[in-house]
């Protein structure tokens, strides 16, 4: 008795003693969750941005289109390849034509017939009128050779609509430029077979060229009407061109939510190419706005925000923010922060809203 006494006493203070370890240890977690975690910020100022805006876009041609055969057959002939400057009616590739030679040659045939058949119907109907006149036969027989006049005719036009045919399917056996310009990709070679309407060229008109970019709606609604662009190289900025916007597209991409803009390049230099990446740079008057690092930018509900830190509790909000225009570095915010906000810019990730936490270099 007194020896399972001594057990059951045991086990209790061996049970209390698990029991403070894990209260001690549950302590010391919270204690470690509830320190504030570090964080860098800075102190908003407004003040009148820079009126000067530079994006990066590519080089286009205004015009550029797909060049493909109108019927399918085997690629026995490429002319060209990519890079190569053409000319209007110039072969750039060329299909097996044996069948179409062949339906030509029977076209030609059928169309010689029916020309062999008017004439002798011809004959048959002046000969039935002159007998006619003379009463030596009937009007049956007249009608039928006038009638078998009006039919061989009918075939004539027939076989003359055929030959066309025949004759277009055999020059559609030969792929030609419509328009001077330039390869800008090849999709097929020789001794392959292509369907009808399949790219085989891709073909920039010669005529004009675009420097093409993504712009953000808020932008567009800020810049000047009809202004100009000057545009330079990214590669080499001594290569330089001036351009002026010719089109806006109506619709924004629904994934970057931006509008492309086409700039008509001005006589462009020969060293800018197309598909070249080019920065184009723009003047706008100068609006107040705020400017914070892209860093501090964090998403809420598909819409662009900021953390605020409330410096009475120290702990942080999100809030929402107007974009008026970006680039990688920087974010021109025109609503949603006022001048003295406190703004994070490292850490977005992990916070929370009411989060306590520690400013490692407020500065403004």
């Amino acid at each position: 008795m007194q020896m399972n006494a001594k057990r059951g006493l045991s086990w209790i203070v061996l049970l209390s003693g698990t029991a403070l370890l894990l209260a001690a240890c549950g302590r010391d977690d919270a204690n470690k969750a509830a320190q504030p975690r570090p964080v860098r910020t800075i102190i908003v100022e407004k003040s009148e941005l820079d009126d000067l805006v530079e994006m990066t876009g590519h080089i286009q041609a205004e015009n550029e289109t797909t060049l493909s055969f109108r019927i399918g057959g085997r690629i026995i002939e490429r002319s060209v390849g990519s890079g190569d400057n053409v000319s209007p009616g110039q072969v750039l590739a060329k299909l097996d034509s044996q069948n179409e030679l062949n339906a030509l040659r029977s076209a030609q045939a059928r169309l010689v017939a029916a020309q062999g058949n008017v004439r002798e119907a011809r004959n048959n109907f002046a000969r039935e009128r002159a007998l006619l006149a003379r009463r030596y036969t009937t009007q049956i027989l007249f009608d039928r050779a006038k009638t078998a006049v009006q039919t061989s005719q009918s075939q004539v036009e027939d076989a003359q609509a055929q030959l066309r045919i025949a004759q277009d399917q055999l020059s559609y056996t030969d792929l030609k430029a419509d328009a001077a310009g330039t390869i800008t990709a090849r999709r097929a070679e020789a001794g392959e077979v292509v369907q009808a309407g399949q790219m085989i060229f891709q073909f920039a008109r010669q005529g004009g060229w675009d420097a093409v970019f993504d712009v953000p709606a808020r932008l567009l609604r800020a810049a000047p009407r009809d202004p100009n662009v000057t545009l330079a190289l990214a590669d080499d900025a001594k290569v330089t061109a001036t351009g002026r916007v010719r089109q806006v597209d109506p619709q924004a991409d629904p994934v970057t939510r931006t509008f492309r803009v086409r700039v008509s390049i001005i006589k462009p230099p020969s060293a800018m190419r197309l598909g070249a990446t080019v920065v184009g740079r723009m003047h706008f008057n100068p609006a107040p706005a705020i400017s914070i690092p892209a860093s501090a930018l964090t998403d809420i509900d598909g819409q662009p925000g900021v953390w605020i830190v409330d410096p009475s509790s120290s702990t942080v909000t999100m809030r929402r923010v107007e974009i008026l225009r970006f680039d990688p570095a920087t974010v021109a915010v025109s609503d949603g922060l006022t001048a003295g906000d406190i703004v994070v810019t490292a850490g977005v990730q992990a916070l929370h809203p009411g989060q306590k936490v520690r400013l490692l270099g407020a500065s403004s």
